[in-house]
């Protein structure tokens, strides 16, 4: 739980002491003092301005030294001394982040008198001048120094900032000023770049123009002491990221670069607000309106891939006997058993799968596919992930995957059926099928397998639509979207062939299984939880407190830190409630009884998880850090299903705002036995 300094809160009525005090105005002498001597000089105010207008991939500009030394040191040392700071981790970021230092005014004057340095900086940020100089560069017209909006971020190791293009309310300009260490300049190789991203404009036969932006970045800034990167905030171009900030070989190296702390001061210059110069009335209102225009200027959803390619099914006809007679005949099994472990085929493991399904609305499979067809599969996927891949989108393309884009929505591998095979033998096709085409083209999308889920679910399937994915380390994700319509079947086979995900318990099981007895008798699987685990996120800015006060050397400091890669899939509860925050930013509560992660499954191998996902349930795979053993792989699934059947599960269906308990059960691990499965 967030701790809340004396100062802030008055822990006898709970109502807010924070100090109603003027901002200070810094005398143009002062203001000056706090820049670099040289930094008003007309020929480098020229130098900065000609730099802008030719930048690419699209106008912004970097001062390589912004702020008096003396003075930037001294804001450094203030910050590490006394400021507190939070870990917030949402679909697009992983961070360690102040309060807003627009509060400063708020601390009260023992705390304030910590941070002298601090306050004058913000003052000299947001002063006349330094905004009359940003506006000559930039050509954003006026910019508000009565709505300051900055804040302390820090990135250490496996953190990170996904694609967007900073498109909020009356932003006009964004900026970075670093404050890593002075003493210790930070390398190129340790990550954590600003990152630029090109825009792709495509025109369809009506004439109407679609910007886009592309799946790989142009320029990189790496951090720099004293060094100050913005741009002008571009709808529908802006486009951004901050590059993840690597983890070091070992610990003694870690140490010896300074802990790889990126620190940086970042925040918006504003419209003009009400009495300030250039205020115009209704200019932010009309500002916000063609921000969101321009981002949905066209038809964007035109060029998101990859498209869905749903295939309807045939229903079989039923006959006058009760469908609960329906069996698996021997064609049926023969077929699944070269995919599936026999155990799943037993009627009673079958009833446990459904009876679980019908409970809680997930359920999550292990070791689904047989031994000698997973033992192919894992090779397969071990031989791949030794493949050097281009790091090029366009050059991956010319081969058999092709790129998720665009990358402000999510940026991953993918291949999906060529056509629908309705359970046609691998030998009717053209060539010999990789291990995952087989399961893309010849099991998931099977009248067979459609028979197994329907039986495991008690759902009747009317559509399929599957995809095989590759998250690459230190490049992939998914942000958080949702669906509209009625629930659904949603299937993510785990395919992740390397350990280190957060699942190690099951991956010990796994290997236990294989060195099981193949004649010892099997035990009926059973219902216990399994690894799926609640993730506590963090909100973003906090918009009304000033910063806490508490060193921050425990940020940089922490030795020992729990293994957390990424490439976990995360179903969260919607929330309407911050409809004026960037939709790209799904937030969470810091309180753990607010959390509304609902559930989250690491990167596994050879498990299958089957979720009833409700509309409105948003759904993300984390981005996977530079520091996995390997990459993510999984074929994800949606089977949609009869209207009358979901009706029956309304009141199960993965929405879970209700219900405090993880939804995951799963089943003991299974091995192939030799047994007769028999009839179903």
């Amino acid at each position: 739980m967030k701790r809340k300094a004396e100062s802030q809160s008055d822990r006898s009525n709970g109502k807010s002491i924070l100090k109603k005090r003027a901002k200070t105005v810094l005398s143009e002498e002062e203001v000056q003092k706090c820049f670099r001597k040289d930094l008003f000089d007309k020929d480098v105010l020229k130098k900065h301005t000609k730099s802008y207008a030719k930048s690419e991939p699209y106008k912004h500009s970097v001062i390589d030294t912004l702020i008096n030394d003396k003075l930037l040191r001294a804001v450094r040392d203030e910050i590490r001394d006394n400021v507190h700071f939070t870990p917030k981790e949402t679909d697009i970021y992983k961070i360690h982040q102040s309060g807003d230092l627009a509060n400063l005014d708020g601390l009260d004057d023992g705390a304030l008198e910590k941070l002298p340095s601090l306050l004058k900086l913000r003052d000299a940020m947001y002063s006349s001048s330094f905004r009359k100089y940003v506006a000559k560069i930039t050509g954003s017209g006026e910019l508000s120094g009565r709505k300051t909006d900055m804040a302390i971020n820090i990135y250490t190791p496996g953190c990170h900032l996904l694609c967007h293009d900073d498109v909020i309310g009356s932003r006009r300009v964004s900026y970075i000023l670093y404050l890593t260490d002075p003493d210790l300049p930070w390398k190129e190789e340790w990550g954590g770049a600003l990152r630029l991203f090109p825009t792709k404009t495509f025109e369809d036969e009506k004439g109407e123009k679609t910007i886009t932006p592309s799946p790989d970045f142009t320029k990189s800034i790496p951090p720099a002491w004293n060094q100050l990167s913005f741009f002008a905030v571009q709808p529908g171009e802006s486009f951004h990221d901050v590059e993840e900030v690597y983890h070091a070989e070992s610990k003694e190296q870690l140490e010896r670069d300074g802990g790889r702390i990126r620190m940086a001061i970042s925040g918006w210059f504003h419209i003009p607000q009400i009495g300030e110069e250039g205020y115009v009335k209704g200019a932010e209102e009309k500002w916000g309106k063609n921000s969101s225009l321009m981002q949905l200027q066209g038809n964007p959803a035109a060029y998101d891939f990859p498209k869905a390619l749903p295939v309807e099914v045939e229903s079989p006809e039923k006959d006058s006997q009760d469908s609960e007679e329906s069996v698996f005949e021997e064609g049926d099994l023969d077929f699944l058993l070269k995919y599936m472990s026999p155990t799943y085929l037993t009627p009673d493991t079958l009833e446990q799968v459904a009876a679980q399904v019908m409970e809680t609305s997930s359920v999550t499979v292990p070791d689904l596919l047989s031994k000698k067809f997973s033992a192919k599969v894992r090779e397969y996927f071990e031989g791949q992930e030794k493949l050097a891949l281009p790091s090029n989108s366009e050059e991956i393309e010319k081969g058999s995957w092709k790129v998720a884009k665009p990358p402000h929505k999510h940026r991953f591998l993918y291949q999906q059926p060529k056509k629908a095979t309705s359970g046609k033998s691998k030998k009717g096709f053209d060539r010999e099928l990789t291990p995952i085409e087989e399961i893309l083209q010849v099991f998931l999308p099977s009248p067979q397998f459609r028979k197994w889920l329907e039986l495991a679910t008690q759902c009747e399937i009317t559509k399929h639509d599957v995809i095989a994915r590759r998250f690459r380390k230190g490049m992939d994700y998914s942000l958080a979207t949702s669906h509209e319509g009625e629930a659904r079947l949603e299937l993510c086979l785990g395919l992740t062939p390397s350990p280190g995900w957060g699942d190690d318990e099951e991956s010990d099981d796994e290997e236990n299984v294989e060195e099981e007895d193949e004649d010892e008798e099997e035990d009926i699987p059973a219902e216990r939880s399994s690894s799926s685990k609640s993730k506590q996120n963090g909100n973003s800015k906090d918009k009304t407190q000033p910063p806490e006060l508490k060193p921050v050397q425990e940020v940089g400091e922490k030795k020992e830190e729990e293994a957390d890669v990424g490439g976990h899939e995360v179903f969260m509860a919607g929330d309407d409630d911050e409809a004026d925050e960037d939709a790209a930013i799904y937030k969470a509560s810091s309180e753990a009884e607010d959390d509304n992660v609902l559930f989250t499954m690491p990167a596994t191998w050879n498990k299958l998880s089957i979720v009833l996902r409700d509309g409105g349930v948003l759904k993300f795979v984390k981005y996977v850090s530079r520091n996995a053993k390997g990459d993510r792989w999984d074929i994800s699934g949606v089977f949609d299903i009869n209207e009358a059947e979901e009706e029956d599960s309304q009141e199960t269906a993965v929405t879970l705002e209700d219900s405090e308990e993880e939804v995951f059960q799963g089943f003991p691990d299974s091995s192939d036995s030799d047994s007769e499965c028999g009839n179903y």
